[in-house]
């Protein structure tokens, strides 16, 4: 039985085509790279994906692959969890999508180290690439979970003096902090984008065997996101404004009691 469409509406079936689609194309290219590394003369290999030019083979991987992970997103992202805030407008829908993506992430990160492990202990051939690509992948995985976190309010917050505030001292309080936010951001993006850009524009590498634009890729990235963690927060401010605070459970003394007791007998 199918959720309930969040955002998609009509367009959910073809996403959701689109997503099987690219998905069964993925695998087909995949395996045809995987085959042809025994077959062919000249296979494509890992090397390849990251410098595809000329590479036919490594072009539609990573087509397929881009392909299969957008529309998978969209489509993960049209339906939330029990303990997930629906979106509210554009930014929330956005950072949801980036969660999405973050989700797969973790897979990936798992699948490409299980690979790593397997031809290293079992075949002893181990890969140039694992590491590097679970690196590449963590880097963003953390950047979008931050773009979540802000989006469904999971930031740590103190509360102990929040919750005492008057409701116009408390909306100060969030104007206060959105702005100490939106100046973070100002300053990282104006400090850090002439060696982005530059990063980008020549397609700095890493430095290793298999050598993937990973400076290229997260340098910019940050500034992007940090931007998008600024929106959403400022996106956040203008949606609770009207809202009637939030209610915050009291300190359980029982259970403070009860970890102190245990930390005792540790």
């Amino acid at each position: 039985m199918e959720s309930e469409s969040i955002w998609l509406g009509p367009m959910r079936k073809p996403v959701r085509l689109g997503m099987i689609g690219f998905a069964i194309a993925a695998a087909i290219t995949f395996a045809w790279m995987a085959i042809q590394t025994f077959v062919a003369t000249e296979p494509t290999t890992m090397y390849d994906i990251v410098r595809p030019s000329g590479h036919f083979l490594a072009q539609l991987v990573l087509f397929t692959f881009s392909g299969a992970i957008l529309f998978t997103s969209l489509y993960m992202s049209d339906s939330v969890g029990a303990i997930e805030s629906k979106p509210q407008g554009f930014f929330d829908t956005l950072s949801l999508v980036c969660s999405r993506i973050a989700m797969i992430g973790i897979v990936s990160i798992v699948l490409v180290m299980f690979y790593e492990v397997v031809s290293r202990y079992a075949f002893e051939a181990p890969t140039l690439w694992a590491n590097e690509m679970s690196l590449w992948i963590a880097a963003f995985l953390f950047m979008l979970a931050g773009l979540y976190a802000m989006q469904q309010r999971s930031h740590i917050r103190i509360y102990v003096i929040y919750d005492i505030m008057p409701r116009w001292f408390q909306k100060m309080a969030d104007i206060i902090s959105v702005f100490l936010i939106w100046v973070f951001s100002f300053a990282l993006v104006w400090g850090g984008y002439n060696e982005a850009l530059l990063k980008f524009s020549r397609m700095e590498t890493f430095g290793t065997a298999w050598d993937p634009p990973i400076p290229a890729t997260i340098k910019p990235a940050i500034l992007i996101i940090i931007c998008l963690v600024a929106m959403q927060a400022l996106s956040n401010l203008i949606a609770d404004w009207h809202k009637a605070p939030a209610a915050h459970d009291e300190i359980d003394e029982t259970e403070i009691e009860n970890i102190r007791a245990t930390l005792r007998e540790d």
